[in-house]
């Protein structure tokens, strides 16, 4: 009787844990706070900016600074992803 108790009491447990985890919101890998509003302004602000440098995403809201960081980032794998991509048509080339 006692587990049976203490098995319902753990699912509980792990119901209301799984239940925060679905109502945290993410933006390109980063927690959102509430709406994800401030992540989404520094993301649109690095891409209308053409940011490259994480640097530069040095404003007062951490939000704000994490989407900027999220498009820099993204950027970043974009590019090495097209080396990549660039390096394997070359050595295609070279096997021909």
């Amino acid at each position: 009787m006692i587990r049976i108790l203490v098995a319902a009491g753990a699912l509980t447990l792990v119901g209301s844990l799984a239940g925060t985890a679905n109502a945290q919101e993410m933006l390109h890998g980063y927690d959102c706070t509430d709406d994800c509003s401030g992540h989404e302004a520094g993301y649109d602000w690095a891409a209308r900016n053409d940011i490259t440098d994480e640097r530069d995403c040095d404003g007062e809201s951490r939000s704000f600074n994490e989407g900027c960081q999220a498009y820099v980032e993204e950027q970043a794998d974009d590019a090495n992803r097209n080396s990549q991509s660039d390096d394997e048509n070359d050595n295609e080339d070279i096997d021909q």
